[in-house]
């Protein structure tokens, strides 16, 4: 069931289709970005409306593609992942099946949280996490010896200053 919904979001994306968002259902969205653990009753409170209606809304904008996957956010330091690298990757190499090799095995990283194809002088910028530069390495050396890249830059992040995935609605 989740591969059908994983489909439809991506058919609804590619074929420009979308929902109308109006002020509730902002309000609604914005109470899920806070705190998405909280029951249907919290949030129809926290936006002046009733439990059913805010249930509906919901199912809309999950249906929609607008609510993707909710998951539970963990603090990488406490869980010892103490270094964060932005990896930045020039290729020489463009073609289709490099471009598969090279997506597979980011997938296939779990230390990779971003990744990004970029317009300009450089291609990828990637947001490793791992535990320390010893780790850093051994991801390296694995995505290097699975796809050949022209250039790596890894820039070791000293302090994270700001990090959020709220949406400013």
């Amino acid at each position: 069931m989740a591969r059908a919904e994983e489909h439809l979001t991506l058919y609804r994306k590619e074929i420009g289709m979308s929902v109308r968002i109006d002020e509730t259902d902002r309000k609604i969205l914005a109470e899920l970005q806070r705190d998405a653990s909280q029951s249907l009753d919290e949030i129809a409170k926290n936006v002046g409306s009733s439990k059913t209606p805010v249930w509906n809304r919901i199912r809309k904008l999950k249906e929609a593609g607008v609510i993707g996957q909710q998951t539970v956010m963990l603090d990488a330091e406490a869980l010892g992942f103490e270094a964060c690298f932005f990896v930045l990757i020039r290729t020489s190499e463009h073609d289709a099946g490099w471009q598969a090799r090279f997506l597979q095995a980011l997938k296939d990283r779990p230390e990779v949280q971003e990744a990004h194809r970029l317009a300009g002088d450089i291609d990828y910028i990637l947001k490793v996490r791992v535990k320390n530069a010893r780790a850093y390495d051994v991801f390296y050396q694995a995505l290097i010896s699975e796809v050949r890249v022209h250039n790596v830059t890894a820039l070791l992040s000293m302090e994270e200053i700001k990090s959020t995935v709220v949406l400013p609605l």
